[in-house]
C-alpha cells in the first residue's frame, strides 16, 4: 500500500514525530512529505490532497484514504497492521493505553505551552511553573503506575513492545531530556530508552539534515549536549576533496541511485557516498541509525 505522511519540522513537530513513530510500530513504509507549519505552502497541499485536513501528521493512501488526526491515525495503522504491537494485546491494558494517550491528546497544556518540543536543544538551569510541575508530576505517575501494572521486563510503557502509546508519549519524554525536567529514576530511564530508539533516532537525523533550527525557538540558558547515543565519527566532506570514485560505494545506500560529488562523507573513516545531500547529512547526524548503511560500515 502506497502511504504518504505529510509532516512539519522534524526538529520541532511533536505530532508529526507522534505520527512518525506510530507508522513505525506497526511496520508500515510510508513515503514523508515536509511541508513547514504555519506557511501557505502547507495549507495549499492539503487543499490538493486532503481537503478536510489543516493539521500534521496527516495520511494519505489509496482509494480515498486520509487521517488527518493523531489518535486516527494510531487506530488506522492498527487496522492496516493488525499483527503489528500498535495496541496491547490484552484488553485491560489497552484500554489503559487508549486512556493514556487520550489523556496527552487532550491535556497536559502547561508543559506543551512552556516547553516546546525542540530536538535540537538540551537547557540547563530551565525553572518550571507550578503548572509545568504539576503536569510532569502526573505524567511521572502515570508512568509508574502503567510500568508497575502492564510493564514488566520493559523497556516500554508495556513491555517490550513499543506502541502507539510510547509513540504518543515521545515528544514528552524529548522535553523532559531538553528542559531537564524530572529526577525520578524510573521517567529518566524511560525517556532514555525513547531517545535511543532507533526509529526516534532517525527521526532526529533526518531533522538536523533539514538545517539549522530558527534561533527564534531558543531560551537564554546554558546549552549541554543532546544526551543520546554516542555517535560514530562523521562528517560531510567537500566538493573539492574527494570524487565519487573514492567511495567505497557506488550507489546510495537508500536510493540505489548513482553517488554524487555533492554528496561524500568520511563515516568511521571511510569515504560513502550518496545520492543527494540530504542523505548525506542524516548519515553524518547518526550513522548507526540506518540499517541501509549498516553494511558500508562493517
Amino acid at each position: 500500500m502506497d502511504l504518504t505522511l505529510f509532516i512539519q519540522e522534524r526538529m520541532l513537530s511533536s505530532w508529526s514525530l507522534r505520527g512518525h513513530l506510530v507508522m513505525e510500530a506497526a511496520g508500515l513504509p510510508y513515503a514523508a512529505r515536509l511541508t513547514p507549519g504555519g506557511t501557505p505552502d502547507f495549507a495549499a497541499a492539503m487543499l490538493r490532497v486532503a481537503p478536510p485536513s489543516r493539521t500534521a501528521p496527516t495520511l494519505v493512501g489509496p482509494d480515498g484514504l486520509i487521517v488527518w488526526d493523531s489518535l486516527a491515525l494510531a487506530e488506522t495503522a492498527a487496522e492496516l497492521a493488525p499483527d503489528a504491537p500498535v495496541w496491547p494485546a490484552d484488553q485491560a491494558a489497552r484500554g489503559w493505553a487508549r486512556s493514556l494517550a487520550a489523556e496527552m491528546h487532550s491535556g497536559f497544556t502547561a508543559l506543551r505551552g512552556a516547553c516546546a518540543m525542540n530536538l535540537s536543544r538540551r537547557y540547563d538551569g530551565f525553572a518550571p511553573g507550578a503548572a509545568v510541575k504539576a503536569d510532569v508530576a502526573r505524567i511521572e505517575d502515570l508512568w509508574r503506575e502503567t510500568r508497575a501494572r502492564f510493564g514488566a521486563g520493559g523497556p516500554w510503557l508495556f513491555g517490550a513492545d513499543f506502541t502507539a502509546v510510547d509513540a504518543f508519549y515521545a515528544p514528552v519524554a524529548a522535553r523532559f531530556v531538553t528542559y531537564g525536567l524530572t529526577a525520578d529514576a524510573g521517567a529518566q530511564a524511560y525517556c532514555a530508552a525513547i531517545i535511543a530508539h532507533p526509529a526516534f533516532r532517525r527521526w532526529r537525523a533526518m531533522g538536523v539534515a533539514e538545517g539549522p533550527v530558527p534561533t527564534r525557538y531558543d531560551l537564554d540558558l546554558p546549552g549541554l549536549p543532546w544526551p543520546g547515543p554516542q555517535t560514530i565519527p562523521a562528517r560531510a566532506i567537500a566538493v573539492a576533496a574527494a570524487a565519487p570514485s573514492d567511495a567505497v560505494n557506488a550507489d546510495c545506500p537508500y536510493s540505489g541511485k548513482p553517488v554524487v560529488r555533492e554528496a561524500l562523507a568520511e563515516i568511521d573513516g571511510r569515504i560513502i557516498g550518496f545520492c543527494n545531500r540530504f542523505c548525506r547529512d542524516k548519515s553524518v547526524a547518526d550513522a548507526e541509525a540506518w540499517p541501509k548503511l549498516a553494511p558500508l560500515l562493517a
